[in-house]
């Protein structure tokens, strides 16, 4: 009686786990998306014709070794049979397994070929992974800006909830029409990334000092996000990738208000005197996006590879000296130069915001017009340096 409570509680657990995970994994997705692009389209459908092959063949060895188990168990068959070998199976299961790779191998090769045929695009778009964002350039158009984590700080410091698309939003994403072919040109500033888009099937390794191309052809108008899919330091989880695919119609509004946008800022008068609360407030949002990963939000860093700000012989110091650190970087170390990265306007506020915060209270305030007059001289100094005669001793 007791083994058959204990029966019947087993069954009722078992039962109630089943229903339960049926439950959990309802909405749960086991197989790839085709994707929306040409590309990701011949990925999938490749990938059902592998999958369907590897079916037939399980069905096949697993039915011949279930058939061997049954009909040549012992009890029907005590004195095992005795041959040597047969030329006719030999040959068979040597032939067999070459036309199943000659039938995998052919649409293969031409899924990679199309995949690397980046022919008659109609846009370029420059890709270049930083340690941890990326930049974008559309070669033909004029306009280039970086792309940044934009989830707040308070969700990843686990202040507050997690947002829909947490780690997966930025603040300006990459704009792309639907309907013409994007050829995009993938490089690297500092360490190997890679630029992933699932929905694209677009994943390609961004090296320093290398251009590799891959090309994505969207006909359906949404938002598409990726991610970095290369261990590239600390800050790896902190450089999503979203897409933005519009008609074609709705690209050229954006392009034209991009083109006016940077012919605004272009003229804006340099001398602008900013207030210490307009650079703290602009310094937190460029700190949160650039310097936080390493230096932490609080300053403290992550000794010994990361230092602290706060209290810090940088940010207590000359503030000539810390822009220059900021521009240049500094080699040897994690540290890389920002002078390419951020303007005038994002330097001066950021380092206020480092010599006025982390306890710090320096009371520096630092202008655009500053920062201008030092990058303008390493410049001059750089190309000297260039431009000196080599003299032999």
């Amino acid at each position: 009686m007791k083994l058959l409570k204990k029966m019947a509680l087993k069954i009722t657990v078992f039962l109630s786990l089943m229903l339960v995970s049926w439950r959990a994994v309802a909405d749960y997705q086991l197989n790839m998306t085709s994707g929306v692009t040409p590309v990701s389209h011949d990925v999938y459908l490749l990938h059902m014709t592998a999958f369907y092959i590897s079916l037939v063949i399980c069905a096949v060895v697993f039915g011949v070794m279930f058939y061997a188990i049954i009909m040549h168990r012992k009890s029907r068959h005590p004195v095992a049979s005795k041959f040597d070998q047969h030329l006719g199976l030999e040959i068979t299961w040597a032939v067999i397994p070459l036309l199943i790779l000659i039938i995998i191998a052919i649409p293969a090769t031409m899924v990679v070929y199309r995949m690397n045929d980046t022919r008659n695009s109609e846009l370029v778009v420059k890709v270049t992974g930083y340690q941890w964002k990326w930049r974008y350039e559309y070669l033909n158009q004029g306009i280039s800006f970086y792309s940044n984590l934009s989830t707040p700080m308070n969700q990843r410091a686990n202040l507050e909830p997690k947002g829909e698309h947490y780690l997966l939003e930025v603040d300006q994403p990459l704009v792309i029409p639907v309907g013409e072919k994007v050829r995009f040109l993938i490089t690297a500033n500092d360490v190997i990334h890679s630029w992933w888009v699932p929905a694209f099937g677009v994943k390609t390794d961004a090296i320093p000092g290398f251009i590799r191309e891959a090309w994505a052809q969207v006909d359906t108008v949404g938002t598409y996000r990726g991610q970095c899919a290369e261990l590239c330091g600390a800050g790896h989880g902190f450089m999503p990738i979203v897409v933005i695919a519009v008609s074609k119609a709705d690209f050229a509004k954006w392009v034209a208000n991009m083109t006016r946008g940077k012919v605004n800022a272009d003229t804006m008068l340099p001398n602008k005197t900013w207030s210490k609360s307009e650079l703290l407030q602009k310094g937190r949002q460029t700190y949160n996006q650039n310097c936080a990963g390493c230096h932490q939000t609080e300053g403290k860093g992550l000794p010994p590879l990361y230092p602290a700000l706060a209290s810090s012989k940088i940010t207590l110091g000359p503030a000539v000296d810390e822009i220059q650190l900021v521009l240049a970087g500094k080699s040897g170390t994690a540290m890389p130069g920002f002078d390419d990265q951020l303007s005038d306007d994002d330097v001066a506020s950021v380092v206020t915001y480092t010599r006025n915060e982390f306890g710090n209270n320096t009371h520096d305030i630092i202008q655009p017009r500053q920062v201008a007059k030092i990058r303008e001289a390493a410049k001059i100094t750089h190309q000297s340096e260039q431009s000196s005669p080599e003299v032999n001793v």
